[in-house]
């Protein structure tokens, strides 16, 4: 008799008469069925304070009952901390910046050390079992700001365009940790797509040069530590305009 565990099988061989041959079928196919792992991304949306971790709901007829989140230090794992866990559609869930569509949960690690491994593990609690996912990160590995708002963009002089920003509210200190930004546009010439980006600008304002009048641009900005530490964020959600044919 096998019994399949993810990708390792399993062979029992043995004599049992009746009822016994019946259990040991039963408890097979209970083991078989290995309850889904959480699938974690961790990162940090303002260096060193703020940093989530996130993973989908469960979709399954049978989702976990209650999901348990702690961290700790690489070289000190038997001291760990609890995750505060934000539930999908909560309060708080509502503040946190994301651009995925999924309904998430998400978890806040407080206060991390810079220069020091973290293990995150996340464990999703079945009626029949448990299923935990574990990562390493470092905070200077996993920053990533949340996109730059209010893009504003203006004509200034005939084939010239005024693209200003502001920084993620989400950032706490921009005096002791700054930004710097990239831009990209994008537009269409015969149908085909053309894009440019440009940067890394420490400003929140750039002007544009030599662009076509009566043509339709899209642009977008993102932010990312001045150091290049992490990732840039997100794309800004773009802003649509088309340059005028005559100067303004």
């Amino acid at each position: 008799m096998a019994a399949v565990f993810g990708s390792v099988t399993v062979t029992f061989i043995l004599c049992v008469l009746g009822g016994h041959a019946l259990d040991l079928m039963r408890a097979t196919a209970t083991l078989s069925s290995h309850p889904p792992t959480p699938t974690v991304h961790c990162w940090c949306a303002s260096y060193p304070n703020l940093t989530l971790c996130s993973w989908p709901s469960e979709s399954s007829h049978s989702p976990p009952s209650h999901y348990i989140a702690t961290y700790s230090e690489r070289h000190r794992q038997g001291v760990t901390e609890d995750c505060h866990i934000i539930p999908p559609n909560s309060s708080s869930a509502s503040l946190i910046s994301s651009s995925s569509s999924e309904q998430l949960w998400h978890c806040q690690l407080p206060s991390l050390k810079l220069l020091t491994d973290y293990i995150i593990n996340v464990t999703a609690v079945y009626s029949a079992g448990s299923s935990s996912h574990l990562a390493s990160f470092m905070l200077e590995d996993i920053v990533k700001p949340d996109p730059p708002v209010n893009i504003r963009v203006s004509p200034h002089n005939i084939r010239n365009l005024l693209v200003e920003w502001s920084p993620p509210p989400t950032w706490a200190d921009l005096q002791i940790f700054p930004l710097k930004y990239q831009i990209r546009y994008q537009w269409e010439n015969r149908g085909i797509p053309k894009s440019v980006n440009l940067g890394p600008f420490e400003s929140t304002s750039v002007e544009l040069k030599g662009l076509t009048p009566g043509r339709a641009y899209l642009f977008q900005v993102c932010a990312k530590e001045l150091l290049g530490l992490g990732k840039c964020s997100n794309w800004s959600s773009p802003i649509k305009i088309t340059i005028p044919r005559t100067k303004p």
